[in-house]
């Protein structure tokens, strides 16, 4: 079992290692689901047994596994068509693949379970969440205040990773708990341009602070300013951390075919993310002055999530689940907190609002086997999470309706693989409000994800 639990850490990590490109995620930036079996049916994963990736939503289900081990190896490909338009002009901003570390995107997992007399274990890694956009440098979005071409890139990438050490035990024959331990990794690459009535707008608010102020205030015909914290590479980010999060749930067996589950993972617990980037102050008169230097995002987390959930098998066919999910975004995403020293002196801190609402998720799935096939079919709806007129063009978290449908297929008593697509309808936000736009925008948003899983029993 030592042997097999560290091939699975050496699979997991080099499946991320290869592939960390970042994933559009459709709940705000968390993924709508986790492993193809709670893919296809919805997102559901809270009272029913979705393999490896429940100690992702509920590690309590690790206890409605079959007894002994289980390897999952899985990837979600994730493909996005995401436009901002300038209502006052018309033009239209499409993201796209202009550079290479953007879509489409890549999100593998791995995990290891094992499953003895009461006690499940588990250890995986999986892509919690993510966001991608990649402007290039020539739309609207590239120009200044006074409409001058800066010839600056717009885009954005995040990925976060969570590698969780999960543990169910059976109380007696109706009742499961389970906790899981989780180590997370959070990356961000960001190109963003702020015109110089952005720039006024946040010194105006007393959200920007520091010696560089005056010094931006003060350069001849200051028409804006740009961040760069990007790695522009397949690997890595431009400011990273490390920290750490978790999860507690239960599973309660009503009777034989009905199923109660409820967990709550709690918000995550992560450094400062840092790293090195370029604050370049665009002017009229003297053109482009950049400043290298360090950069921290603080108090970036994830946030905290309530989840109920039911499931219902009438036969040896047929099988339903719902979830309620509560996802406390209030909590976790009231700023961008930015703070830049730069290598010669002086520093400037920003507070770049967000202020998003606390989302409520309801998600529906079905299954049906026959044979060695099991279809399933699902749908998820939510609450809009983004203010409209906090919204930025970089960062258009905004889908809320989903459909999903997927498949597994036994290729033995031992082994399996799995499918899942899930289509997010296109959502649609306008922001008109300064500080986080100049022109007035219209940001869409959809999105196809198919997810791929492998799974042998041992």
């Amino acid at each position: 079992m030592k042997q097999q639990l560290q091939m699975t850490k050496i699979t997991a990590a080099t499946l991320f290692a290869l592939a960390c490109q970042g994933a559009n995620a459709t709940d705000v930036f968390r993924l709508e689901g986790y492993g193809p079996i709670s893919r296809a049916m919805g997102g559901t994963a809270t009272a029913y047994d979705v393999g490896a990736a429940g100690m992702m939503t509920n590690p309590a289900t690790l206890s409605l596994m079959a007894p002994g081990s289980e390897l999952h190896l899985g990837l979600d490909v994730v493909n996005t068509d995401i436009s901002a338009k300038n209502q006052a002009t018309g033009e239209n901003a499409s993201s796209d693949n202009h550079s290479n570390n953007r879509g489409p995107y890549f999100a593998p997992e791995a995990a290891f379970t094992w499953r003895q007399g009461a006690l499940s274990l588990g250890v995986g890694a999986f892509a919690q969440a993510g966001l991608g956009t990649e402007y290039g440098k020539s739309s609207f979005l590239s120009r200044t205040t006074s409409g001058a071409s800066s010839g600056l890139e717009n885009s954005s990438r995040l990925l976060v990773l969570n590698i969780p050490f999960a543990a169910s035990y059976d109380v007696n024959d109706q009742l499961s708990v389970g906790a899981s331990l989780d180590a997370m990794w959070v990356g961000l690459n960001l190109e963003l341009l702020l015109g110089v009535d952005q720039v006024g707008s946040l010194i105006g608010s007393g959200r920007a602070s520091g010696s560089l102020v005056p010094v931006l205030g003060g350069l001849p015909g200051l028409d804006g300013a740009h961040f760069s914290l990007t790695k522009n590479t397949p690997l890595g980010s431009g400011v990273d951390a490390w920290g750490y999060g978790g999860r507690l749930g239960l599973t309660y067996k009503m009777s034989k075919d009905t199923i109660l589950g409820a967990a709550y993972s709690f918000k995550s617990q992560l450094s400062d993310l840092k790293g090195r980037a370029t604050l370049t102050a665009i002017s009229t008169v003297v053109g482009q002055v950049p400043l290298r230097g360090e950069i921290k995002i603080r108090d970036f987390e994830m946030p905290a999530v309530l989840n109920f959930g039911l499931s219902h098998r009438f036969n040896d066919q047929w099988m339903v689940a719902a979830d309620v999910s509560r996802v406390f975004w209030k909590h976790a995403m009231k700023d961008i907190n930015v703070g830049f020293v730069a290598d010669g002196g002086g520093n400037i801190d920003i507070l770049l609002p967000q202020n998003y609402e606390d989302q409520t998720i309801l998600a529906l799935g079905a299954a049906y086997r026959t044979g060695n096939w099991t279809l399933r079919g699902g749908a998820r709806i939510a609450s809009q999470a983004v203010r409209s007129n906090f919204l930025f063009a970089v960062i258009p978290g905004i889908p809320t309706k989903h459909i999903s449908a997927g498949f597994s297929y036994d290729l033995s008593k031992d082994s399996s693989i799995h499918f899942a697509y899930s289509h997010a309808f296109k959502e649609t936000l306008n922001n008109s409000s300064l500080p986080n736009t100049s022109a007035p925008i219209s940001a869409s948003h959809s999105q196809d994800n198919v997810v791929i899983g492998y799974a042998h029993r041992f």
